[in-house]
């Protein structure tokens, strides 16, 4: 069984088809990049997948369940991780807190705080910190950190709730080219020794081609390609989207 299936997920905005028909499937442990240039409907799939907009049409399924339209939290509490593009933690909180605020909420214990929360879960929190390689910062304020390094810690938190999918949106955006190789090989790594499956979007195409397993092309709302890195760098309409006109497909008269 995939642990993640998309069938037939289309979204309209004022007649625009964001996203059209599109459907696929991730398998247990896959790294999966979903690519296309801009305006192709990946930021649109990625929000319907995690609950921050409901599908027109379609449904989202983890294992046998269906989760269209469900709310980003109860979709969190089925074991999917997620990752933004602009990363943010609490600046006013140390690491280590940030990642035990996670834990907290993952063990329903945020509305029954009897004791400080300081005092809860650090452990598991200096655990997490530790597989992302910031174990050492644990108790710094999240203020002072490199850009690189909050990034490290939001892979932290979104590990906090033991997802069996992980979505992670640009996870390398704003990131220097080394800062960006060593967050993927870290991420990869832990998925790895997990079997997590992840679903990325990436502009970075030599991130994608590196370290992804499969990868699948959105062009205005359609998916038209779906392979190995070798199959997509070969696959003419995947070509023509990022270096020709655009027109990958024959538009249907209406």
């Amino acid at each position: 069984m995939s642990v993640l299936s998309v069938r037939s997920l289309s979204k309209t905005f004022g007649g625009v088809h964001a996203v059209n028909d599109v459907s696929f499937d991730i398998g247990k442990g896959e790294f999966l990049a979903l690519i296309g240039p801009n305006g192709a409907g990946k930021s649109t799939t990625f929000n319907m997948i995690n609950g921050q907009l409901t599908p027109d049409s379609g449904d989202i399924l983890i294992g046998d369940k269906s989760i269209a339209g469900m709310a980003p939290r109860d979709i969190w509490r089925l074991g999917v991780g997620r990752t933004f593009q602009v990363a943010a933690t609490f600046g006013s909180m140390t690491v280590v807190e940030n990642v035990q605020m996670a834990l907290i909420s993952h063990a329903r214990g945020i509305l029954g705080l009897w004791r400080p929360a300081a005092s809860l879960h650090r452990e598991r929190a200096l655990e997490l910190l530790a597989q992302v390689g910031m174990a050492d910062a644990a108790d710094r304020p999240s203020r002072e950190l490199a850009y690189g390094d909050v990034k490290r810690i939001e892979l932290a938190i979104a590990l906090a709730n033991d997802p069996q999918l992980l979505l992670m949106d640009e996870p390398t955006a704003g990131m220097a080219p080394r800062e960006r190789n060593d967050l993927i090989k870290l991420v990869k790594a832990l998925v790895v020794e997990r079997g997590i499956s992840v679903l990325f979007t990436e502009h970075s195409m030599d991130v994608v081609f590196s370290y992804a397993d499969r990868i699948i092309v959105l062009a205005r709302g359609r998916l038209i390609a779906d392979g190995n890195a070798a199959a997509i760098r070969d696959n003419a309409k995947v070509r023509e989207v990022y270096f020709g006109t655009g027109k990958t497909f024959q538009e249907t008269a209406s």
